[in-house]
């Protein structure tokens, strides 16, 4: 028999299907009322797990989950990844430590919540330390980024698991990739 659930990390249950919110019209207007329509309809329809980013529209898409969706259901879980950012005008991996912590501030408030359960990061970033990278996420539960009663939860993935990344698995050992 096929379970409709499974853990992520080892003890947050979602469904199997989740929602990934990446295309949702963020723009003013009736585009944007149908995107809010959809996700609150997702979530009656069963969906627990809703995946978004910085990267979808500089935080828009985080927004509009907020607003169509806050207070969440306890039984949502939103994620979201950090890791890529403007640069020159254009959308490029981004994982220093800075940008990763304001990523993740920035998440917090746009998301309306205080811990943010489930944290991605895109891919693993050239131009900055691998351990820099990975550290800066390992450490944000213990610290929060920015205030104290703020946080990640245990619980964080690299969400681009791709050839160019599988060379790094075993220094990645605390985090969990997000497809094997």
């Amino acid at each position: 028999m096929t379970t409709t659930t499974f853990r992520i990390g080892g003890d947050l249950d979602v469904r199997r299907l989740g929602f990934g919110a990446m295309h949702l019209p963020t723009e003013a207007g009736p585009a944007r009322e149908n995107a809010l329509a959809v996700a609150r309809r997702a979530v009656e329809l069963g969906v627990t797990l809703i995946d978004t980013a910085h990267l979808y529209g500089g935080g828009a898409n985080e927004e509009l989950l907020a607003e169509a969706l806050h207070p969440y259901p306890a039984e949502l879980l939103i994620t979201t990844k950090v890791g890529v950012a403007r640069i020159e005008g254009e959308w490029r991996l981004d994982g220093r430590p800075e940008t990763l912590r304001h990523q993740v501030e920035q998440a917090l408030r746009r998301l309306r919540v205080e811990r943010i359960e489930l944290l991605q990061l895109h891919r693993i970033a050239p131009g900055a330390p691998l351990a820099d990278q990975l550290g800066t996420l390992r450490d944000l539960p213990d610290r929060g980024p920015g205030r104290p009663d703020r946080a990640v939860g245990g619980h964080r993935r690299r969400a681009g698991a791709g050839p160019e990344d599988r060379r790094h698995r075993e220094r990645a050992e605390p985090l969990q990739p997000a497809r094997p």
